[in-house]
């Protein structure tokens, strides 16, 4: 029994930029793609009835960023001992001094609230 599909770890098939699934996909598909479902304009009501996407106003984003902005503005003044550990502690990392326990932690700490909020951020529902 042999296949007229090359195998699919053939490198000289996959160098000569074939791709022997997408060939047997669109020939199996071939004979479908003229196919139409009637269904007396359901599809057309459907989708006529569905409500416009709710947009965002055009100042939100920016708005946000400023908001950002001005709250790591406001924590680095009103804790600056914080700010200045953080800064020695970022230039130690970047330098190569020894750091202590508390400053790793501090670096975690800060990694995980940045990923959590760059994943709150990518999941919102705008």
């Amino acid at each position: 029994m042999t296949s007229s599909a090359p195998h699919p770890g053939s490198f000289s098939q996959i160098a000569a930029g074939d791709d022997w699934l997408d060939d047997m996909l669109r020939d199996a598909g071939r004979e479908y793609r003229a196919d139409y479902v009637a269904d007396d304009g359901f599809t057309q009501r459907v989708l006529a009835q569905l409500p416009e996407p709710a947009t965002l106003p055009a100042w939100r984003r920016p708005a946000v960023a400023l908001l950002w902005v001005l709250g790591v503005g406001a924590v680095m003044f009103a804790v600056p001992g914080v700010f200045e550990e953080l800064f020695r502690s970022a230039m130690a990392l970047l330098v190569g001094h020894r750091l202590g326990l508390t400053d790793i932690a501090v670096a975690v700490v800060l990694f995980a609230l940045a990923t959590w909020s760059t994943l709150l951020y990518a999941m919102r529902s705008d």
